[in-house]
């Protein structure tokens, strides 16, 4: 950027060539300037709300915030869109869940890879995962699917506790295999509004977006919403019927049942499958997406799927936000991917001793409470080169 002004500078002290030598620099000038500004955008994220609520960045989850009005507060939010804006808006008091939801997808991402070479690590509070996001691989397709299933999780379970003024319990229908002597009702996970807002407020941000069709950028808009939604559906499709029992001294002789909420570990687990089994797409002549491989099934929308291959976690790379492995533990034992041949790429490991304590030797005593002792040991450590 320095160096075209310098350069249009320059050509505006000259006669009518320099001024069109200066229009034309103008020009290219605004187009690496759009192309700036493009990477801005893409690298700030509504996934910073799950970010550390004190961070100046993040008001979302500081209760003072709401007494200022809705402007205010959503004008503060980094990383929303302009449809998301809106919205933050109209639903003030949904905000704080969708920081919760980022936070939880955000939290099962880095348990469901913390054995892999890309662990999900986090490296600021506003582009969240960094520059890696940019490439349209596998582990970005599992980061919108899971971020968005945290939306579903979070927004259905704020409904059912009563903290938003527009939805409530569920009003899902009664199961038609359920017994007829047990009662449908309690208060259940509201799943149909939990989904239904986290599909209108996530998937804003690619719908407001226009790209010319058969470009890289309208791919993957395609890609992420379909990320998105297999996200969202994982959630709705593990809520299950949970039953209490009522009657005298444990008889159980009536039941009362309502729609609950798989537990988000489960939703991780059957996202992580997902992952391993993603379909590698492409564009096709019409601008849609179709599978590279046409010998394996089309992926369903509940599959993930991804246009890029993954870059080189080994080492770190500034251009594609790699961190590397460098400095991360390993499992000298395993053969897994936490060994420390594969996490390590290779170029082997140091070996170092640490002590650890914990609460060893426990007893119960009557009546009620437990006492531990402290226990030290020194163990080995296994850290890549």
């Amino acid at each position: 950027m320095e160096k075209s002004s310098a350069v249009l500078i320059h050509g505006g002290a000259v006669g009518t060539v320099g001024s069109t030598m200066a229009s034309q620099y103008l020009v290219v000038a605004l187009a690496v300037f759009s192309s700036f500004t493009q990477v801005v955008i893409e690298a700030s994220s509504w996934w910073s709300l799950g970010m550390n609520p004190m961070n100046p960045m993040n008001p979302v989850q500081m209760s003072e915030v709401y007494i200022i009005g809705a402007q205010p507060l959503c004008s503060q939010l980094a990383g929303l869109s302009q449809g998301q804006k809106k919205l933050c808006q109209l639903y003030q008091d949904h905000m704080q869940f969708i920081g919760e939801g980022a936070k939880t997808g955000i939290k099962e991402c880095q348990y469901q890879f913390r054995h892999r070479r890309w662990n999900c690590s986090t490296v600021d509070n506003n582009s969240v995962f960094g520059r890696v996001m940019q490439i349209g691989s596998r582990e970005t397709a599992f980061t919108y699917a899971v971020s968005a299933a945290g939306v579903v999780n979070a927004m259905s379970r704020a409904c059912r506790e009563g903290e938003l003024s527009s939805c409530g319990c569920s009003r899902a229908a009664r199961p038609k295999d359920l017994p007829r002597d047990w009662l449908w009702g309690g208060c259940g996970d509201n799943i149909e509004y939990g989904y239904r807002f986290a599909k209108e407020f996530v998937d804003a941000r690619e719908r407001e977006r226009v790209y010319q069709r058969g470009s890289y950028e309208s791919a993957r808009i395609m890609m992420n919403l379909h990320n998105n939604e297999a996200g969202r559906r994982t959630v709705y499709n593990l809520a299950d019927v949970a039953c209490k029992c009522h009657g005298v001294s444990g008889s159980c002789s009536l039941k009362t049942c309502w729609l609950q909420l798989a537990d988000f570990r489960k939703v991780g687990d059957a996202l992580k499958e997902k992952y391993d089994s993603a379909a590698a797409m492409k564009l096709n002549s019409r601008g849609k997406l179709v599978q590279v491989n046409s010998r394996f099934n089309a992926p369903t929308i509940h599959d993930l799927v991804y246009i890029d291959p993954s870059p080189d976690y080994c080492v770190r790379n500034e251009s594609t936000g790699s961190l590397g492995t460098q400095g991360r533990l390993c499992n000298k034992t395993s053969e897994g991917m936490d060994g420390c041949e594969l996490m390590c790429c290779g170029r082997g490991y140091d070996q170092f001793k640490t002590v650890q304590r914990e609460r060893c030797h426990c007893k119960f005593h009557w009546c009620c409470y437990v006492k531990c002792k402290l226990c030290t040991e020194i163990v080995d450590q296994f850290v890549c080169k």
